[in-house]
């Protein structure tokens, strides 16, 4: 019973329990609308999988930027459930993206922290998607952000090693900030947002694995305040 848990909770973790629910990588750089461009980097929570396209953070973001005045295009995403570190590289690599962007945010270690990838890889590669995104970003490194991870371990998929996957979250957050704060892009922690989870079901998706719309919403709340002034 226990390999069969483990095999689905990786099979979810990889794909989402619905097909129609991923809606994989959005990157779209052909856009042409009015507004400051923004890029999302990430993996499943960037890309929202197990909401609608509406309710994904990067959308709500820019909605809630331009309530505050500021007009943003809509939102390219580089982003994929199942993702690493290494897999965003590669993927950032790929598509190419513009040099140009007025906003860059940078989600990611979820997936090197259930494969069991080490810290010391999580952190090179980490160290390689920061200059990478700052380069995305015009070589601002004011208009570059980094969300921490969020804590899994509070869904009922992570009941069984709860304790143990919160530790090795909150270690791989604390490398992605000291490497944040060596290169002084904005690290905002939202990991402490994710556990209410635990208390609040309607926070999750119906995978009961991912995040709801109302808790990407929750992240965008503590984003907004933190980075509106740097753009």
């Amino acid at each position: 019973m226990k390999l069969l848990q483990i095999f689905f909770l990786y099979t979810a973790l990889l794909t989402g329990c619905s097909k129609k629910a991923d809606p994989g990588n959005a990157y779209n750089p052909g856009s042409t609308e009015p507004g400051a461009k923004m890029l999302a980097l990430g993996d499943s929570y960037t890309i929202g999988q197990s909401v609608t396209e509406a309710e994904r953070w990067p959308i709500l973001l820019v909605k809630s930027l331009k309530e505050n005045g500021i007009q943003f295009r809509s939102p390219d995403i580089i982003a994929t459930t199942g993702w690493t570190t290494r897999d965003l590289i590669f993927s950032v690599d790929n598509a190419k993206p513009a040099t140009d962007h007025d906003l860059v945010s940078l989600m990611i270690g979820v997936n090197n922290q259930f494969q069991g990838k080490s810290i010391d890889e999580y952190r090179t590669e980490f160290r390689t998607l920061l200059t990478k995104s700052i380069a995305l970003a015009s070589g601002k490194v004011d208009h570059v952000f980094v969300l921490s991870i969020p804590d899994w371990g509070t869904t009922p998929y992570g009941e069984s090693d709860r304790a143990n996957i919160t530790k090795e979250i909150d270690a791989f957050n604390l490398v992605a900030k000291e490497e944040c704060d060596k290169l002084k892009v904005i690290f905002i922690d939202i990991t402490p947002i994710s556990r209410q989870a635990l208390k609040d079901p309607t926070l999750l998706a119906r995978d009961n694995l991912h995040y709801s719309g109302k808790m990407h919403q929750l992240w965008v709340d503590k984003v907004v305040p933190l980075i509106k002034s740097r753009i």
